[in-house]
């Protein structure tokens, strides 16, 4: 009997399904997607989750079983409610999704296994070490650099979830000082190294581009402001590598996300700042390698929550 878990992405832009198997593969005619955005109503969200979901169920073949349900959501979240506050999601504030999708797969599957929420980060790491960058390691880290910076960790072996399910939120982390009083959010990862804001930086400082695509054509062109705005997201996303590996002694990262292809020496850039930033000689030894994923990754990611369950901390 084929075996397979529903697995489901939820965005700050956009939400999908799909059919997923216990070799990490997606089902033909099982992807869906549908747009969100912060302009969307809570049940504008609610029903393309349905909508979602529905679909991917509808590809079920006859003889296959839906062995669980994997939900790799934008945080924060809570694991012991079942709910989700997306960041870029406002309409979504303490929203019961694992309470929405049981409902909706008891439905349709009445004999399909639990529902397991997790961060979308998180879930992204178990899947590198599923089918990805960093099988057969055992502390690893992995981020994906793309409209935010996410990430998730593998501790001893083990999917690191934390106390209520976010850790590894490493864009949210503060990398440069704040003027004392005010939000930490300008010190952040995310606004330092995402591509929107590397973007928007270099506009300030008087850039002609509007898009990732311009700026890595100005990279590749020697234009001198592209090569600074690079650089600057490189050099935060090392300096906060280096910090996680200095507290956690990791072996590996695998990099992923639309805009780490910005140019083609951006990890090479990134592991230059950790061998200069890295204070203790440990922290250096970590590889900084290329996701192994495809565009598939969030979704292999929800799947990887049912089929390497046993991993889950």
């Amino acid at each position: 009997m084929t075996v397979l878990a529903l697995a489901i992405d939820v965005g700050g832009t956009k939400v999908e399904a799909a059919l997923v198997d216990d070799r990490g593969v997606v089902l033909p005619g099982s992807r869906d997607r549908r747009p969100t955005g912060g302009g969307s109503s809570s049940d504008e969200l609610a029903e393309a989750v349905r909508e979602v979901a529905e679909h991917a169920l509808r590809a079920l073949p006859e003889g296959a079983r839906v062995v669980g349900t994997g939900i790799g959501s934008a945080g924060p979240v809570d694991l012991h409610e079942g709910t989700v506050s997306p960041i870029n999601l406002p309409a979504w504030r303490g929203f019961p999704l694992r309470t929405l999708v049981e409902g909706l797969v008891g439905e349709t599957v009445p004999d399909s296994a639990p529902v397991t929420l997790r961060l979308d980060g998180v879930s992204l790491a178990l899947a590198e070490h599923w089918v990805g960058a960093t099988q057969g390691v055992d502390n690893a880290l992995a981020i994906t650099v793309s409209t935010g910076v996410g990430g998730g960790l593998i501790v001893n072996g083990r999917l690191l979830s934390g106390g209520t399910g976010n850790a590894g939120h490493i864009g949210q982390i503060q990398i440069a000082s704040r003027t004392p009083g005010q939000t930490s959010q300008s010190a952040t990862l995310e606004v330092l190294a995402s591509g929107p804001h590397t973007v928007a930086w270099a506009q300030d400082q008087g850039w002609t581009g509007t898009r990732g695509e311009d700026l890595a054509a100005g990279y590749a062109a020697g234009d001198e402001l592209a090569i600074r705005a690079v650089k600057r997201s490189a050099t935060a996303l090392g300096e906060a590598i280096t910090s996680v590996t200095t507290l956690l002694d990791l072996d590996v990262v695998a990099v992923g996300g639309g805009f780490s292809r910005v140019s083609p020496d951006y990890l090479d850039l990134v592991r230059a700042v950790i061998d200069e930033a890295a204070y203790n000689s440990y922290a250096t030894r970590i590889r900084v390698v290329k996701s192994g994923l495809s565009d598939e990754s969030p979704l292999i990611g929800a799947a990887a929550l049912v089929h390497q369950s046993h991993l889950l901390g």
